[in-house]
């Protein structure tokens, strides 16, 4: 089993930067692919960022391309997720997971461990 730990949310404000990291344990997170999920207030849980097990290919959600950089150190077993220029509505939980797939993967269903989220919140 993979245990995940997310670190690094807080409150900022509008177009500062943070940096996210997710602590991996149990197992090494080299052979898995590691997503970043968030849920903003009432509503519904949504993708943000996934890196590939394969190759480090990455995928983005639309909403935080251009801005976010998902990244993994197979090394300290952890992921990060280095967020830039953000918005208010980027307010929101935020969850790193890790899934079987040898792909990069948007869907939340194909992804197995979760941790257990880290707030992060921004103002206007």
């Amino acid at each position: 089993q993979v245990q995940l730990v997310e670190f690094g949310g807080g409150l900022v404000q509008a177009g500062d930067s943070l940096r996210l990291v997710c602590a991996a344990s149990g197992e090494s997170i080299d052979s898995w692919t590691m997503g970043w999920f968030r849920r903003p207030p009432m509503k519904a849980r949504e993708f943000v960022a996934t890196i590939s097990s394969t190759d480090d290919s990455t995928t983005y959600g639309d909403s935080v391309k251009g801005r976010f950089t998902i990244s993994r150190d197979n090394a300290k077993n952890t992921v990060e997720l280095q967020m830039n220029s953000l918005k208010p509505e980027d307010t929101a939980v935020y969850y790193c997971a890790a899934s079987a797939s040898l792909r990069g993967v948007v869907n939340e269903r194909a992804y197995n461990y979760w941790g257990q989220g880290t707030q992060v919140a921004v103002s206007s």
